[in-house]
C-alpha cells in the first residue's frame, strides 16, 4: 500500500499536510495538488485511504483519534461549501466550485467501504445532500446525515455543519 492519498489544490494547505505527515500527526501518504476534476481513478490505486478536498488533514487526524487504523479503507469527501453557503454567491449547482460530480465519479470507481464528509447545513446545503444521498443510493450505499453546530465541539459560534456517512452495501 502507498498510504493515504490527499487531494488539496491550495499550496499552503498541501505544504501543511506534508509537514503534518513528517510529524506523524496524520497518516503518511502522498499529496496531489491537482484539481479534483483532473484526478482519474487509476491515480488512486494502491492507497488505503483517500482524502478528497483534504484541507489540513482533519479527517485523517480525526480517524486516528477514533482509533481507525491508517491502513483501514475509507474515503473522505468534504466538497467546497461556498456554492451552498449563505456567505457565498448563491450559485449552488451552477457554481464552478460545485465539485460533487467529480468526487462521485471517483467514489463510483473506487467503491470505498466507508465514505465520510461534511457540508454547510444551509437550505441549499440540504438540497445538495439530497443529491449526494440519491447518487450514493444509486450505487448501493446506505447514507446517513447529521446536522451538528460547531458549538457542540466548543466553538464560540453556532455555524451548522452537515456530516454524512456512506457505507457500501
Amino acid at each position: 500500500m502507498r498510504g493515504s492519498y490527499y487531494n488539496e489544490v491550495e499550496p499552503f494547505k498541501a505544504a501543511w499536510l506534508r509537514e503534518l505527515m513528517k510529524a506523524n500527526v496524520i497518516a503518511p501518504g502522498e499529496v496531489d495538488e491537482r484539481s479534483i476534476v483532473d484526478v482519474r481513478p487509476d491515480d488512486l490505486h494502491g492507497f488505503s485511504q483517500w482524502h478528497l478536498f483534504a484541507g489540513v488533514g482533519i479527517w485523517s487526524y480525526s480517524l486516528r483519534g477514533a482509533g481507525w487504523p491508517d491502513d483501514r479503507l475509507v474515503m473522505t469527501a468534504s466538497c467546497p461549501c461556498q456554492p451552498f453557503s449563505a456567505a457565498g454567491k448563491g450559485m449552488g449547482f451552477e457554481d464552478e466550485r460545485h465539485l460533487w460530480p467529480a468526487a462521485f465519479e471517483l467514489i463510483k470507481a473506487i467503491r470505498p467501504p466507508v465514505l465520510l464528509g461534511e457540508q454547510v447545513s444551509s437550505k441549499d446545503g440540504l438540497v445538495w445532500f439530497g443529491h449526494v444521498k440519491r447518487d450514493l443510493n444509486s450505487i448501493d450505499y446506505a447514507v446517513m446525515g447529521c446536522d451538528i453546530p460547531a458549538s457542540a465541539f466548543g466553538a464560540p459560534h453556532i455555524r451548522q455543519r452537515l456530516y454524512f456517512l456512506g457505507e457500501a452495501q
